[in-house]
């Protein structure tokens, strides 16, 4: 898409304003609907015929997309229909988190176990001054992100976390610091909190691998 429209801000004036104003959800639609004529000159003909084959690029990519979101929907609801079911899980979210436990989920025995994998284990970082904890960076990222949409997603319209997130923002913890607590702990001050430890419940409901 940025080179389609890159290449419209350079294109000669009569393209430009063919593609001017158009937003970028229809703009893979017009530049591919361009028809390049011999008798438009060598620039605009060049310039037409490049659009064009960006535009059906970007549609063909957009189709196999939507194909694989179909097929991905289908796999995660039969494989993981628990972990679907849990507020501010998708089927991306629950394929990510599906492939980081792998087909080896008896090696999964605590939340912490799990934690490791997701990269959401908390190793200490404290001086003598302060006690500070951030997050193992060695698990899989991909895991790791899913999470922390799981957070993101509770933080902003659930009450009950919206309320965690306020008292813990009084006790001094920066927004930075909740996220990684959300993450990586089960409970905090009696609160059930999301992500690892959900992941880690509705894990051990699946009954194997996605495919297979």
């Amino acid at each position: 898409m940025n080179q389609t429209r890159h290449l419209g801000f350079t294109a000669p004036d009569q393209l430009r304003q063919r593609l001017s104003g158009v937003s970028r959800q229809s703009l893979a639609k017009r530049a591919a609907s361009l028809r390049p004529q011999s008798g438009q000159g060598p620039v605009v003909f060049a310039t037409t015929t490049a659009l064009r084959a960006l535009g059906r690029r970007v549609l063909a990519l957009d189709h196999e997309a939507e194909e694989l979101d179909t097929l991905l929907d289908e796999l995660v609801a039969k494989t993981a229909p628990e972990l679907l079911a849990v507020y501010g899980v998708g089927p991306g979210t629950a394929a990510s988190l599906r492939v980081a436990a792998g087909d080896n989920l008896d090696r999964l025995r605590s939340e912490a176990a799990w934690a490791h994998p997701c990269g959401v284990a908390p190793i200490e970082m404290s001086s003598e001054k302060t006690k500070h904890y951030r997050l193992n960076r060695s698990g899989d990222r991909q895991a790791d992100a899913a999470l922390w949409r799981i957070v993101i997603t509770r933080m902003y319209s659930e009450p009950r976390i919206r309320a965690y997130v306020a008292r813990r923002s009084e006790e001094g913890l920066t927004k930075s610091e909740i996220i990684r607590v959300l993450k990586a702990l089960r409970r905090s001050g009696g609160l059930q909190l999301p992500a690892a430890a959900i992941a880690f419940e509705q894990i051990w409901r699946w009954p194997g691998p996605i495919i297979g």
